[in-house]
Parts: structure tokens; sequence; C-alpha cells
């Protein structure tokens, strides 16, 4: 008979908002209503200084508001519903839908910069220095004030590979301390570009040697596996790659003297898994605002200083490329995800090892996003042994970013 364990049963919470979610939110308001009064200070001075340029400056910055607005809106929506039962798995997918949607505000933008630049390649026109280049200086300022909002003074990636408590070095997937009466020594799964390997160091005044240490692994299973070790300059290193997953008891031998280190699976998912993609929409919009405000000063200026009309709309041009392509980006990301794609494969590698890694079969399984930093996992598990949901459930318990897990377990004679 099979067994399930669906967590909503339990009373699973389905509020799968980034981390940080109020204030994104906070902050995208402030950069409408910075763009707003922007917008409204180029259409008001345009119409009563008689300046088209100033006026169409102004409704380009409309279009960059009214997509921080979608943003801001997106985040207000899914934040007072994010506990609304007829969203059957929260509202964390609906800024990806506000950047997918915004993605394609930001296509067609570069589309009608391109238009528009082009048309000015074969036709140019006479172009006023005195109003362009000051109206596009500030409105760089603009946009460097409104990335520095949206911004907020954080970093969002933790990218260098160390750990929170400064001890991890780069490429390691987990370490341990362990006491030894010459000083501590550092055993550690070392994993960047190689296969995953044992390597042990000292920190202290013992000296090690290849001849004198072993690493003996034993799995939950009972499988016990002996690494040799090979002296690589300053540490030594396990000879044999380490199998996944990297969840076991590691026995480590230093000249007869033996040492227990607890050795868990963790979540290595990161990156795109927490990127929230409203608020990246968001910086897009105003970073390629930015980017286009750069390359119109720079042509202007060669335009003015050699006569080089030709520079302005080839300024124009290149700008449409460039928002072009992080438009694509932005469709591509979060498309996936509204179409509950994999997120992450090496991740669903991971998951199917650990629960494997004893003769169990993992016979379906599905991987989705339903928010920043949250994924949804539906598994059905085939097993000899008398094991329910809630064990391969404790075995998952190291992915972090699973926030909702069914588990299906059927028997096999």
């Amino acid at each position: 008979m099979p067994q399930t364990l669906n967590t909503a049963a339990l009373g699973h919470s389905h509020v799968f908002l980034g981390e940080g979610h109020e204030q994104s939110e906070k902050r995208t308001w402030a950069v409408i209503w910075l763009c707003g009064a922007m917008m409204a200070l180029e259409i008001v001075g345009g119409l009563a200084f008689g300046s088209i340029a100033l006026v169409a400056d102004g409704m380009h910055m409309s279009t960059h508001a009214g997509a921080l607005l979608l943003a801001a809106l997106a985040y207000s929506y899914s934040r007072k519903h994010a506990t609304d039962e007829r969203f059957t798995f929260g509202t964390g997918k609906l800024g990806d839908l506000a950047g997918f949607t915004s993605a394609i505000v930001l296509a067609m933008i570069a589309i009608l910069i391109g238009y528009e630049s082009i048309a000015r390649l074969f036709s140019p026109v006479p172009i006023h220095f005195a109003e362009a280049i000051p109206i596009a200086c500030l409105g760089l300022a603009v946009n460097i004030g409104s990335v520095w909002l949206l911004g907020g003074g954080h970093n969002h990636g933790h990218g260098d590979g160390q750990s929170h408590d400064g001890h991890a070095h780069k490429g390691h997937d987990e370490e341990h301390c362990i006491e030894a009466v010459g000083g501590a020594l550092v055993l550690g799964v070392f994993e960047e570009g190689v296969p995953p390997v044992f390597r042990l160091r000292s920190e202290g005044t013992t000296t090690l040697s290849a001849a004198d240490v072993t690493v003996e692994t034993v799995r939950p299973g009972g499988v016990s596996q002996v690494f040799t070790m090979a002296d690589r300059g300053g540490y030594l290193e396990s000879i044999e790659d380490i199998p996944e997953p990297h969840a076991f008891t590691a026995q480590v031998n230093v000249a007869g003297t033996a040492h227990t280190v607890v050795f868990e699976e963790h979540d290595h998912s990161g990156g795109a898994a927490h990127r929230d993609n409203n608020m990246r929409a968001a910086f897009v919009h105003v970073i390629a605002d930015a980017a286009v405000s750069v390359l119109v000063i720079v042509g202007l200026i060669m335009a003015r200083a050699f006569g080089w009309l030709w520079m302005d709309p080839l300024a124009g041009i290149v700008g449409a490329c460039v928002i072009a392509s992080w438009a694509y980006g932005l469709v591509r990301d979060t498309g996936a995800i509204l179409l509950d794609m994999n997120p992450d494969r090496k991740m669903s590698a991971r998951v199917r090892d650990m629960i494997e890694q004893d003769g169990d079969r993992l016979t379906d399984l599905h991987l989705w996003r339903l928010g920043p930093g949250h994924f949804g996992a539906i598994l059905s598990v085939a097993t000899i042994r008398d094991r329910g949901a809630a064990f391969y459930r404790a075995r998952l318990a190291g992915f972090k970013t699973l926030s909702h897990v069914t588990i299906e377990v059927e028997s096999e004679a």
C-alpha cells in the first residue's frame, strides 16, 4: 500500500516569498517616486519651454516608471495574498510573472529605440546639443540614484565559496576541526573542478604523514569505504574519490589515534534558486536606462566635437542591442520558472543520490521553483524495506530550499 507524506497535510506554510521581500517592495516604491518626479518635471518643462527633446525623454522615463510600478504592485499583491488558500502553492511566483511581463516591455523599448536610431541614421535630424546633453546627464543622475535605491547596500550573492563562519575554504563542501595532541587538524571535502576528495591539513605542530593516515567512511546503510592519503605538499589528499551523497560518519586514523567526524549533506543550490526576478527586472530597467544615457552622452559629445551626427543614432543602436540581450535573459529565466522547468539539475542529482544510497529506487521526481529560495518536490520511491515517507523526508532535511515536499513510498517484492 503506497504511503504518502504531504507537508500541506501537516499544516505546512505556503508562504514562499523571498528573503527581504518587504524591503525590496519599499525600495521599488521609492524609485517609482523618483522616476515619476523626474518624468513630470521633464514633460511639464518641455511643454512650457517648447522643447520636444525634453518631452520625449520624459515619455521615455514613463515607460520605465510603468515597469517599476508593475514590480511594486507584484510585491504588494503577493505579500497581501501570501496566505490566500486560492493560491495552492503560494504567491511566490508572482514576482517571476511580473519579471516576465517587464522583460517583454523591455524588449519593446529596445525595438523602439533601435527603429528610431536606424531611421535617424539614414535621415539625420538637427540636434539641439545645448538641451540634449544636460537632459541626458540629468537622466543618468536619476538612474544612478535609482540603482543605489534598488541595491539598498546589500550583497545578494555569496559566490565566494566561503561559509558564514569564515573557516571554510573555497571549493570545500564541508570542513570539520579535529582536536589532536599536536594541535587542530582540519578535514574537508574538496570538489572544485575535480571529483570530490578528502583533504586533511594541520593547523598546529602535528606533522602529517600519508603513510600514517587513513579515512574510513560509514554510510547510513552500513556500507564502509577506506580512503588512502597522498601528500600534496602542505596537506594530505585522498587518492580515491568520494561517492555521492556526502552524508556519512568518517573515522580519521592518525598514527594509531582515531577521531570520528560526521558529515551531513548540505543544500548546494544558490544563485538562481534565491534570485528575485521581480527585483532583477526592475534593476535591469534602471541599468538599461543608465547604459543608454551613457551611450547617448558619449554620442552627443562626439557629434558636437567632430560633427559626426551618425554617432548619436549609432549609440542608440548599440544601446538597443544591449537592452534586447538583457530582455532575452529575463524572458528565458522567468519563462522557465513559469513553465515549472527543473530549476537545478545538480540538486536533482543530489536528491536522487541521497534517496538511492542504499538500494532504494527513485522512480519519479518533480522539482520546481515556488518562489525566491523555495523549491517544491514530488518524489516516488520504491523500496523492499519497511520504510515510511518520514524516513526519506529526514534524509532530505539538509536541502534547506526544499520548502514543500510530497513523498510517495511503494513496496517492492
